[in-house]
C-alpha cells in the first residue's frame, strides 16, 4: 500500500471521490461533513447540519453537487461551491446508510434502516420509487454503472438486485395525463417502477455491504460472517461464484478495482485485504493497530482508494504506476503490460520489443521499478520488488524479428550499468556493489563509503550512492569519493547530456548540482515531484502531479503548463516534450518555451537573442516584467509596458528622465511629480526639477533650488508670491536667501513682531526704521548685546550658475539602439526629439515673473495655451493665403459603421465587491447577506441575526443609489464605491462605500456614556448594544484603527454587563443580600473613572445601610483611590470612620480578595482557578454550563463556538 494522504478525525463513516478534482468527502460519526484536498494535504470546507451521524455521502458526476444522509432520516443535496444545503429530502423513516447519484438520471438512491431502499428525482425533488422487500436494515444500496440495476446489501442475510428498467422509461417518455392519475392513485409501497430481478442467499448472517463489478456480470459481498462472497449473474438467474475467508471479524465493505481484476474488502478486524479476483486467492494484507475500518471509496478515473477507520481515513495506492523507462540517444527503452518496448523520438514510432518474466507470486508492487540500458551490447537491466528485490539481465536482439535471449536472473534492489559490457548491484546487507559481466558473473566486489539505499548511474566506472540524508559520487576502481552533497530522500536521478549537471528529485525538492556534486540551487515543491528531463540549452524541465515546471541554472524556476493527469517526462527537444503516461502510453505535449528560453538569453547575457526575441514574440505580462525588473533590467521592461505607473517606475529605476516625464504627464499626480523631482535632482537637470516642483507647487523647495543654482532674480519672485500667498513664513526664508536685511525686518512689522523688527533694523544698521519702530515701543524697545561684532547673513555665490550636470558620452546600450528605432533615420529623429524635449515650452514650465506678473500663482493652462501663439515666432513664416478650410476635403479614415455592435457587458460591481474579500460588511452592501451571515458565523460565532437585519439592509441600500432613466424603464442601480474620483480609471472598482464607520462608534459611545452618567441606564444600554451589533460590520482602514476597534468591545462589553446586573438589582425588591452581591460585582466591571465613583458610592451606601460594613468599608476605601469630588470624598471617609475594623451582619457571595469576573448569565463571580468560557465575539465570560447557548451579553453569538476571530480591515487579509 502506497499512503497519499491522511486524515486525523472522528470515525469516518462515508467517503466520495471526486471525478475530476483531487478532493474527498469525508462523512463522520460526529455529524460534520469534510471536504478534503488530498493532493495539496489540506481541509477546503466542513459542512454541518447534519444532527448526529452522516453515513453516507457521494459527490456527482457532472454538477457541483454531493449528496449526504444522516442519522436525522434527512437526506441533503449540497452545493460545494456555495457552500450550502439546497434541499432536503424527507421520506425515510430510521437511519440513513448510503446515498448515491445516478450516474445520468437525476436520481440519488438510498438505503435505509427503515428496512427500504428509496429513489428521488433531485430535480423535482420527490420520491420516485420506494423498493421493499427486505425484512431487515437496508446497510448499502447501489446503482449499476451501466444497466438500469440497483444491488442492496441487508442484515436480513440478503443480497437482492432490483430491475429498475420501468423507472427508467417512465423517465425518458413522459406519461399521458391518465397514465400520471394512474400513477399517482398506485399505492406507495405497491408501484411496479422497480421490481426484485434476483434475491442472493448464501451468508449466514446481515449482509454489511455488496456492488456490482464495472463491466462484468458479478457482484461482491461482504457479511457479518466475516465472508466475501462472489456472485455471478445473467439475464435469468444469478448464482454464488466462490466465498472469499480470511478477514476475523464482520466484513465492513467490499468492491471490485476499476483497473485491475482484484477485490478490495475491509473489516472490523482493522485490515483490508486484497484478492485476486480470478484465483480468489488472498494477494496481500494491511493492518492498523487500533482502528477498525467502516467504509471502502475507489476513484472513478484514477487509481486511488480511500478507507474510513475509527480515527481518520487514508488516501492510497495499491501498486506504484510510474513506467520503469531508460533514455539512450535517440531512443526510450520502457517496459508495458509485461513487455519490453522502444520508442523512437525522431520518427515517433513504438515498437514492441519482447515479452519479460513474469513474477512467480502473486503480490502487489511487482511490476519494474526501474530499468537500465547499455546501448553498445543492446543489454537491459530491470529491477523490482520480487522476492525482496531483484534483477534480470536480457540481451536484446539487433533485429527487431529476433527473440528475447533468457534472462540472466540474480538478487539485488538496485543495478545499473557502469561500462559498456558492466553492471553493478547493489547488496544492501553488507553494504558493497557487486561488479558483474554479462553472464552473471561476480567480477569485482567494492564496498561502499556510506549507508547505501540505492544507486544510479554517474559516468563510466563510477556510481552515485544514495543515502538517507546524502549522495555521493563513488569511483569503483580507485574507490574515491568524487564528490558528496547534502540531499534527503532522493527517488530519482538525471543527468545532462553532456553530464555535466545532475538534477536530484525527492518528494517535494529538486537539487541541480554539478557533476562533482558542487551545488547550485534548490527548488521546493508543495506538491510531489514526478519526473524531469534536460533540454539542450541546459535548463531543467520537472513535471509536478499538476504542473510542467522549468529550473534554470542559476535556480530560477516558473510554470510552463499545466496538466490534467500526471506524466512522466523523458525527454525535451526544443518545445516538444516528450513524456509516458501512467498507462505506459507515449505521449507528445508541445509548449511555448519561448518564457524560459528568454530568461535564459537574459541569464547569459546573449542581448542579441533577446532583443530578436522582444521584437518577434508575444512576451508581456507582469511575471515578465517583474523578472527584469528584479535582475536588474527595468530598460528592457520598459518596452513591454502599456500601464503608465509601471512604466514611470521603470523609467525612474532605469534612469530615463524622458519617459518619466511623459509618464509623469499622463498621471498628472502630485506624488509621481515629486519622485519625478527627486530622481531628475540626483542626474544634475535643473530644469526638470524645476518643472516638478512647479507642477506640485512646492515653493519652499523651488526657491531653494533657484539659490543652490544661483537664480538670484528667481528667489526674488518666489519672495513676492510666497507674500500674495499670505506665506509669511516661506517670505521670510526668501529674503533672508537674499541677504535683504530691509526686507526682513518690513515682513516682521508686518507680522507684528516689532521687537524683532526693531532690532533686525538696529542691527543692520536701518536706523530711520529702528528709530520710527522705537518711538511705536516706546518703553517696550528690546535692549542689544553690547560689544558683539555683527555681520551680514547671505549665503554664498554658487560655483557653476543656471545649467544642468554635464553629462559623460557614453554608447548606447545593446537594448537602446534595438528597440529605440527600426531604421538610423528614426533614431537621428529621436535624438532631435530628445533635445526638444528639455525645452521650457515643451514642458510648460511657467517663469516665475509670468506668474508674479499674472498675480495668480502658477497656471500651466495658461501657459499651455499661450505656447501656441507665440510658437513660430522668430521664424517670419510666410501667408500660403490657403483657400477656406470648409472646402477642404476632410480623411475618410475615421469614418465609421453603421452597424452598431453591443459591448460585452462587465462584471456586475458588487460581485466585484465581494470576490476577493471576506469582510462582512462588504458583502452585506453588495446585497450577499448569505455569505456575509457565514463569515460572520465562522469570524466570531455569530447565529442570532435578528438584530443585523436593519444594519444589513442600511449597509446595502447605502452603498448603491438609484437613478431613474425614463417612466417606463426600470430604476438602474448605481453603486457607490469609497474613495470615489473623476480621475480614477473606470476600470479599477475602489471597495463599497460604507455608511457605518468607526468614528460613529465613538459618538455613539460619548450617548451611551452621559446616558449613563444621567442615569437613564435603559437608554444607556441600548446605545451601547448598538455598538455591539454593528461593529461586525464595519471597516476600518488600518491595523491601529482595528486594534481600537477591539479595543471598543471590550468597553462596552463591560458597560453592557454592568448595566444589565444594575437593571436587574433595580427588579429585585425583596433580596437584599442579592442587591449588594450585585452593587458589588458592577463595581468589578472596567468603567471610566466618572461611572466608577458613582458605582462605588452606590455600593458603598448599600452595604452601610444593611450592616455589611466591611464591604462598605472597602467600598469607601476604593471610592477614595478614584479622586472623588468634595461631597463624594466627604461621604466615604464618614463611612470609613463608621466601619473601621467591624464586620459584615450577613455573608455576600463576594470575595473581593480572590481576583474574579463575572459570569454574564449568572451574574455570579467565576473565581481564578475556575473553570469557565467565553463568547467567540465579545469574549464575555460564563460558567461551562452555558456553552452552546446564545451569549446575553452582546445577543448575537453562541457560548463557546469556534470561530477565527474579527476580521474588520483589507489590511488583516494580506
Amino acid at each position: 500500500m502506497l499512503t497519499k494522504f491522511e486524515t486525523k478525525s472522528n470515525r469516518v463513516k462515508g467517503l466520495s471521490f471526486h471525478p475530476r478534482r483531487p478532493w474527498i468527502l469525508a462523512s463522520l460519526h460526529s455529524g460534520v461533513i469534510q471536504m478534503w484536498d488530498y493532493r495539496m494535504g489540506t481541509l477546503l470546507d466542513r459542512f454541518d447540519e447534519h444532527d448526529g451521524p452522516v453515513r453516507g455521502v457521494h459527490f456527482h458526476a457532472t454538477q457541483p453537487l454531493f449528496v449526504s444522509g444522516g442519522d436525522d432520516y434527512k437526506i441533503k443535496v449540497w452545493n460545494y461551491k456555495t457552500h450550502r444545503c439546497l434541499f432536503t429530502l424527507t421520506g425515510h423513516l430510521d437511519y440513513i446508510r448510503t446515498v448515491q447519484f445516478h450516474h445520468e438520471y437525476p436520481w440519488i438512491v438510498s438505503a435505509s434502516d427503515d428496512q427500504t431502499i428509496r429513489i428521488w428525482n433531485w430535480q423535482s425533488r420527490t420520491c420516485v420509487a420506494v423498493l421493499t422487500g427486505h425484512n431487515h436494515y437496508v446497510m448499502c444500496a447501489s446503482f449499476h454503472p451501466k444497466e438500469d440495476l440497483v444491488v442492496s446489501a441487508s442484515l436480513d442475510q440478503t443480497v437482492r438486485v432490483w430491475d429498475i428498467g420501468a423507472l427508467r422509461k417512465k423517465t425518458v417518455s413522459p406519461a399521458d395525463d391518465i397514465m400520471r392519475l394512474t400513477q399517482m392513485n398506485t399505492d406507495l409501497f405497491g408501484g411496479v417502477d422497480a421490481v426484485v430481478k434476483y434475491v442472493l442467499e448464501g451468508h449466514d448472517r446481515g449482509v454489511n455491504w455488496a456492488s456490482f463489478h464495472p463491466t462484468l456480470p458479478l457482484i461482491v459481498s461482504g457479511a457479518d460472517d466475516r465472508q466475501v462472497k462472489l456472485w455471478r449473474m445473467n439475464d435469468t438467474k444469478a448464482w454464488e461464484v466462490d466465498t472469499l475467508r480470511g478477514h476475523m471479524n464482520n466484513v465492513s465493505c467490499v468492491m471490485f478495482h476499476a483497473k485491475q481484476d482484484i477485490i478490495v474488502s475491509n473489516s472490523e478486524d482493522k485490515s483490508i485485504r486484497i484478492w485476486d479476483a480470478t484465483k480468489r486467492t488472498g494477494i496481500q494484507t494491511f493492518r492498523r493497530e487500533h482502528d477498525r475500518f467502516w467504509i471502502l471509496a475507489a476513484h472513478p478515473e484514477m487509481n486511488l482508494l480511500a478507507a474510513g477507520h475509527d480515527s481518520g481515513m487514508i488516501v492510497f495506492k495499491l501498486e506504484r504506476e510510474r513506467p520503469a523507462f531508460s533514455v539512450s540517444a535517440d531512443t526510450v527503452f520502457y517496459v508495458k503490460d509485461r513487455f519490453l518496448r522502444f520508442f523512437e523520438y525522431s520518427t515517433q514510432k513504438e515498437v514492441q520489443v519482447a515479452p519479460i518474466r513474469r513474477p512467480g507470486s502473486v503480490s502487489l508492487n511487482q511490476s519494474p521499478r526501474t530499468l537500465s540500458y547499455s546501448p553498445t551490447e543492446n543489454a537491459v537491466l530491470i529491477c523490482s520488488d520480487v522476492d525482496g528485490g531483484s534483477y534480470d539481465l536480457y540481451i536484446v536482439p539487433k533485429d527487431s524479428t529476433g527473440s528475447l535471449q533468457d534472462g540472466k536472473k540474480g538478487a539485488g534492489g538496485s543495478a545499473v550499468f557502469v561500462a559498456r559490457n558492466r553492471f553493478a548491484v547493489l547488496e544492501k546487507s553488507s553494504n558493497q556493489v557487486l561488479v558483474k559481466n554479462l553472464k552473471n558473473e561476480i567480477v569485482k566486489k567494492s564496498p561502499l563509503p556510506i549507508a547505501t539505499d540505492a544507486i544510479y548511474y554517474a559516468g563510466t566506472g563510477n556510481l552515485l550512492c544514495k543515502a538517507e540524508d546524502r549522495v555521493v559520487i563513488f569511483d569503483l576502481q580507485q574507490r574515491l569519493v568524487l564528490g558528496e552533497l547534502q540531499a534527503a530522500g532522493v527517488k530519482y536521478v538525471v543527468w545532462s547530456t553532456d553530464m555535466e549537471s545532475v538534477a536530484l528529485l525527492s518528494k517535494h525538492a529538486v537539487v541541480i548540482a554539478s557533476k562533482k556534486l558542487v551545488h547550485r540551487s534548490t527548488l521546493h515543491e508543495t506538491i510531489r515531484v514526478k519526473s524531469g528531463a534536460w533540454d539542450e540549452n541546459g535548463v531543467f524541465v520537472y513535471s509536478t502531479l499538476n504542473h510542467i515546471k522549468y529550473c534554470l541554472p542559476n535556480g530560477d524556476s516558473g510554470i510552463i503548463k499545466t496538466l490534467d493527469v500526471p506524466i512522466y517526462i523523458t525527454r525535451v527537444i526544443g518545445n516538444n516534450i516528450f513524456c509516458l503516461d501512467r498507462d505506459g502510453k507515449n505521449k507528445l505535449i508541445t509548449v511555448d518555451a519561448s518564457e524560459y528560453i528568454f530568461k535564459l538569453a537574459l541569464l547569459r547575457k546573449r542581448y542579441d537573442h533577446v532583443m530578436s526575441m522582444i521584437k518577434s514574440s508575444q512576451l508581456c505580462g507582469q511575471a515578465v516584467i517583474s523578472y527584469l525588473q528584479q535582475k536588474g533590467f527595468p530598460e528592457v521592461a520598459l518596452h513591454f509596458v502599456k500601464d503608465e505607473k509601471t512604466r514611470f517606475n521603470l523609467a525612474l529605476e532605469s534612469g530615463n528622465i524622458q519617459i518619466a516625464v511623459a509618464s509623469a504627464k499622463e498621471i498628472d499626480d502630485k506624488d509621481h511629480w515629486y519622485r519625478l523631482g527627486i530622481e531628475a535632482l540626483r542626474q544634475g537637470n535643473v530644469g526638470i526639477v524645476e518643472y516638478a516642483y512647479q507642477r506640485t507647487k512646492n515653493f519652499e523647495r523651488l526657491a531653494f533650488l533657484y539659490l543652490i543654482t544661483g537664480f538670484m532674480d528667481k528667489v526674488g519672485f518666489m519672495c513676492k508670491i510666497a507674500g500674495q500667498n499670505n506665506n509669511l513664513m516661506g517670505q521670510f526664508h526668501n529674503a533672508l536667501y537674499l541677504g535683504d536685511a530691509r526686507k526682513r525686518a518690513e515682513i516682521l512689522e508686518n507680522a507684528g513682531q516689532l521687537p524683532l523688527a526693531y532690532a533686525t533694523a538696529a542691527t543692520h544698521g536701518l536706523t530711520e526704521i529702528a528709530d520710527r519702530l522705537a518711538a511705536e515701543l516706546g518703553e517696550n524697545v528690546p535692549s542689544l548685546p553690547a560689544g558683539k561684532s555683527r555681520s551680514l547673513l547671505i549665503p554664498p555665490a554658487p560655483l557653476i550658475s543656471s545649467v544642468d550636470w554635464p553629462l559623460l558620452r557614453v554608447m548606447r546600450g545593446t537594448f537602446e539602439v534595438g528597440l529605440d528605432a527600426t531604421g538610423r533615420a528614426e533614431v537621428e529623429e529621436d535624438d532631435d526629439a530628445v533635445i526638444a524635449d528639455w525645452d521650457d515650452e515643451d514642458l510648460n514650465i511657467v517663469d516665475a515673473s509670468d506668474a508674479v506678473a499674472n498675480d495668480d500663482g502658477f497656471n500651466a493652462e495658461e501657459g499651455e495655451a499661450n505656447e501656441e501663439d507665440g510658437e513660430d515666432g522668430g521664424w517670419d513664416l510666410e501667408d500660403l493665403e490657403l483657400p477656406p478650410e470648409a472646402d477642404t476635403p476632410k480623411a475618410a479614415g475615421n469614418t465609421r459603421s453603421t452597424v452598431f455592435v453591443a459591448p460585452t457587458p462587465g462584471m456586475p460591481v458588487s460581485q466585484i465587491w465581494t470576490q476577493k474579500s471576506s469582510l462582512a460588511g462588504e458583502h452585506a452592501a453588495a446585497g450577499n447577506f448569505d455569505t456575509a451571515m457565514r463569515l460572520l458565523s465562522r469570524q466570531l460565532g455569530i447565529k442570532n441575526f435578528a438584530p443585523l437585519k436593519s444594519l444589513f439592509l442600511d449597509l446595502h441600500m447605502g452603498s448603491h443609489s438609484y437613478l431613474r432613466a425614463l417612466a417606463t424603464a426600470p430604476v438602474v442601480s448605481i453603486a457607490v464605491e469609497k474613495g470615489w474620483s473623476e480621475s480614477s480609471s473606470p476600470n479599477v472598482r475602489g471597495p463599497p462605500a460604507l455608511v457605518f464607520s468607526f468614528s460613529q462608534m465613538e459618538d455613539r459611545l460619548k450617548a451611551a456614556y452621559k446616558a449613563t452618567t444621567e442615569g437613564k441606564f435603559p437608554e444607556a444600554l441600548r446605545q451601547f448594544l448598538s455598538i455591539l451589533h454593528t461593529i461586525p460590520l464595519i471597516v476600518v482602514d488600518s491595523r491601529r484603527e482595528v486594534d481600537e476597534v477591539k479595543e471598543l468591545i471590550e468597553i462596552v462589553r463591560e458597560y453592557v454587563l454592568g448595566l444589565r446586573m444594575e437593571l436587574k438589582r433595580k427588579e429585585l425588591k425583596d433580596n437584599v443580600n442579592r442587591q449588594q452581591e450585585l452593587a458589588a460585582y458592577f463595581t468589578n466591571c472596567k468603567l471610566q473613572r466618572v461611572h466608577m465613583r458613582l458605582v462605588l458610592s452606590n455600593a458603598m451606601a448599600l452595604c452601610y445601610k444593611q450592616k455589611n460594613l466591611a464591604t462598605a468599608e472597602h467600598f469607601a476605601r476604593l471610592l477614595l483611590e478614584n479622586s472623588p469630588n468634595e461631597v463624594q470624598a466627604k461621604k466615604a471617609r464618614q463611612v470609613q470612620q463608621q466601619c473601621s475594623g467591624k464586620r459584615d451582619s450577613a455573608e455576600l457571595n463576594y470575595d473581593y480578595r480572590n481576583p474574579f469576573v463575572v459570569c454574564g448569565f449568572t451574574y455570579a463571580p467565576i473565581y481564578r482557578g475556575q473553570k469557565d468560557i467565553s463568547c467567540p465575539y465579545c469574549a464575555s465570560r460564563f460558567v461551562p454550563s452555558v456553552e452552546g447557548q446564545l451569549c446575553t451579553i452582546c445577543e448575537l453569538a453562541v457560548v463557546g463556538a469556534d470561530a477565527s476571530g474579527l476580521l474588520c480591515s483589507p489590511t488583516q487579509q494580506r
